[in-house]
């Protein structure tokens, strides 16, 4: 802990600054109490050892008032590394017989918090539906990885793999989690990379060509480089993208880049510093704004998308200015319809279509503000969209980047879908809005061998529905209210 001491008030009182690399929310701005006949550090080592140190944002700041009838030398204090510190509960107890002062503002200063709510998911026992698959495939147990093992009912192969590397994120964007968080589970219970590597290589086999890494926050993961270069290894990989905030990517960007990355997708929904803010819940406009440029220099023209999710009366405001970004930038703006996810405050007042959409960047005829610079009208030319694309492109002639619209809602492109989904706990989603899952971390960890896989793999497949996990529309999915939380799934 580093201490940094500003000048005395009157009533010798001071502010002190703790800029700590983890420090427990519950004692920010409380009253010490210093004693004269010991040194100031000495009295904040024994402050600082009993406070917990788990699971709290890095970055934050706090300060204490501190009263005391001495004065002490107006010098930066340096406090060594302190020992382990138990969790909150114990230290609440503890507090009580150790510290009057500090248990009284705790008592003053508690609030009740809100628990997140469990997983709503339809789980499959990896045992149940690989002996049902074995039942059914009788003549064909030793399946090996192919198309045949990534094809639905529907005759739609799968060539798409997306893995969510974590469930933590360093910000809190309303539509991706609740307010109350979600239930984080511990380490040991999520893909470590050797098995990342082994499902990369089951998938890879059987046809898959394109990667995604997602979270959470994947670029949290401190093994990120050595998985990217993993998955670059396979020479079926053509396609290793990942869809990050951005927050710290042009830190990471050189060494992703170095060990294979090829595409990154970056999330930015406001141009507006005070809106980033209420969506995120955190600040770092100019961080991501820059990262969005450090992209476009380093990965090829094409490769570098905003994704943008468009919200009625909140950043509809702006799309011309976001279309307008593809003016100097390669870079490639997509517009996604707001999707119903597990408690993400969904509601079909603030959800804004296609057809709306486009009425905003190409006429003024909704009477609504659509530019924050007070951009005119932009008439837009038709791109002929890739196989499998989720994404309705467009471009305004002599721009240098294309702009999209992400239609989930109002025009779904299910038919040609080509995606399944790996959970940071090893979950197998073969919808995005179905709530059905099996384990394959389970799965490995239970013994199964890549034959069994390749045939639980087979048959989750087979039951995926055509169409939005089978509810219908944007509000059959919020009725049923059965999946996972956006943050949770990985995108």
């Amino acid at each position: 802990f580093f201490f940094s001491k500003e000048r005395w008030h009157q009533n010798n009182k001071m502010n002190v600054t703790l800029r700590a690399t983890k420090l427990s929310r519950s004692f920010s701005r409380q009253l010490v109490t210093l004693n004269r006949d010991k040194t100031l550090k000495e009295q904040f080592s024994s402050l600082a050892s009993r406070q917990s140190i788990d699971d709290v944002n890095p970055e934050l700041e706090t300060s204490i008032q501190i009263e005391t009838d001495a004065s002490f030398p107006n010098t930066p204090i340096h406090i060594s590394k302190v020992e382990s510190m138990s969790r909150l509960e114990d230290l609440r107890k503890k507090l009580k017989s150790d510290s009057p002062v500090l248990n009284k503002s705790i008592s003053s200063t508690k609030r009740e918090k809100k628990v997140p709510t469990p997983l709503k998911t339809s789980n499959i026992s990896w045992r149940e539906i690989l002996e049902s698959a074995k039942k059914y495939y009788a003549d064909d147990l030793d399946l090996k990885p192919s198309a045949e093992m990534l094809t639905d009912s529907f005759s739609r192969t799968h060539s798409y793999l997306r893995i969510s590397l974590g469930e933590r994120c360093n910000l809190r964007c309303l539509y991706c989690m609740p307010p109350e968080g979600v239930p984080l589970q511990p380490q040991e219970k999520l893909l470590n990379a050797p098995e990342i590597d082994r499902l990369v290589e089951l998938f890879s086999a059987g046809g898959v060509d394109k990667v995604r890494l997602t979270g959470g926050e994947p670029l949290l993961r401190k093994d990120l480089p050595e998985i990217i270069s993993s998955i670059a290894s396979r020479p079926n990989i053509n396609s290793i993208g990942i869809t990050t905030n951005g927050i710290t990517l042009s830190r990471q960007l050189p060494v992703l880049v170095e060990a294979g990355l090829t595409h990154a997708n970056i999330s930015l929904d406001t141009l507006e510093d005070s809106k980033f803010t209420e969506i995120t819940r955190r600040k770092g406009l100019k961080t991501v704004l820059k990262a969005i440029e450090d992209s476009c220099d380093m990965l090829p023209k094409g490769n570098v998308k905003i994704n943008c999710v468009v919200m009625n009366g909140f950043n509809d405001n702006e799309m011309r200015d976001f279309v307008e970004l593809t003016k100097d930038l390669p870079v490639d703006v997509r517009f996604i319809e707001w999707m119903p996810f597990n408690d993400n405050g969904w509601n079909k007042d603030r959800f804004l279509g296609y057809d709306a959409m486009m009425d905003r960047i190409t006429s003024d005829d909704s009477g609504k503000q659509s530019s924050l610079q007070g951009l005119a009208p932009f008439e837009l030319r038709r791109l002929v969209d890739g196989a499998n694309d989720t994404t309705k492109w467009w471009q305004v002639d002599g721009y240098k980047g294309r702009l999209g619209f992400i239609t989930s809602m109002t025009e779904h492109f299910c038919g040609t879908c080509n995606r399944v989904r790996l959970t940071a706990d090893g979950q197998l989603k073969v919808c995005l809005f179905g709530s059905s899952e099996v384990s394959l971390l389970d799965a490995m960890r239970g013994g199964a061998s890549n034959s069994d896989l390749a045939l639980i793999v087979r048959a989750a497949l087979q039951k995926k529905k055509f169409a939005l996990g089978g509810h219908g529309n944007a509000e059959g999915i919020k009725k049923a209210n059965n999946n996972r939380p956006m943050i949770l799934i990985g995108g």
